[in-house]
C-alpha cells in the first residue's frame, strides 16, 4: 500500500502540578490557542480543548508520525514555559507529571467533543479526581490509588 491511512482519536487529560487551580478565565482561551498551535505544528487535528482551573482535556485526531508521549512532553513543556514567560501565575507554573490518554472510535467522537465542551457544567457535579478515576475504570486501566494525583512533597531544609 503506497499511502498510510489512519483514524486515531485520543483524549488527553493532564493537571496542574499538585492540582492547584491557577488557570484563570482571563487567560485560559489564550492558553488553549497556544496549545492548539503546538498540536497543529505536528499536523495533528484539535477536535476539542477545554478544562478547569486545575486540569485540561484535549481531543485530537492524531497522525501516526509522532509518539503520544513526545507530543504531551512538548505540549506540557512549551506551555509551562509560555505561562511562566507571560507571568500569568505567582511563582513557577508546571504541569503534574504524567497524563491520561484514552482512544475513541469515530462513532464516539461527537459525544467526547460535547463532554469536553461542557467541562465547567460537568464539574459542578463531579470532582476531577472522581472523573479521572471513572476514566481509568471505564477503560480497564490498572492503577494504584496511592499514586493518583498525590501532591508532591518537598523536603524542607
Amino acid at each position: 500500500m503506497a499511502n498510510t491511512y489512519t483514524q486515531v482519536h485520543i483524549q488527553m487529560i493532564f493537571s496542574v502540578q499538585n492540582r492547584i487551580s491557577v488557570i484563570r478565565k482571563s487567560w485560559e482561551k489564550e492558553l488553549y490557542q497556544y496549545i492548539t498551535g503546538i498540536i497543529q505544528n505536528y499536523n495533528h487535528k484539535v477536535l476539542a480543548i477545554n478544562g478547569m482551573p486545575d486540569h485540561i482535556h484535549i481531543l485530537i485526531g492524531m497522525r501516526p508520525t509522532q509518539a503520544l508521549s513526545d507530543l504531551l512532553q512538548d505540549i506540557k513543556g512549551s506551555s509551562s514555559k509560555w505561562i511562566n514567560q507571560k507571568g500569568f501565575v505567582n511563582g513557577q507554573f508546571s504541569w503534574q507529571e504524567g497524563f491520561g490518554a484514552f482512544s475513541y472510535s469515530r462513532s464516539h467522537v461527537d459525544a467526547v467533543i460535547e463532554y469536553i465542551t461542557k467541562q465547567k457544567e460537568h464539574h459542578k457535579k463531579r470532582t476531577f479526581i472522581e472523573e479521572y478515576l471513572e476514566f481509568l475504570k471505564k477503560f480497564d486501566i490498572p492503577f494504584n490509588e496511592r499514586y493518583i494525583f498525590n501532591p508532591v512533597e518537598y523536603e524542607t531544609e
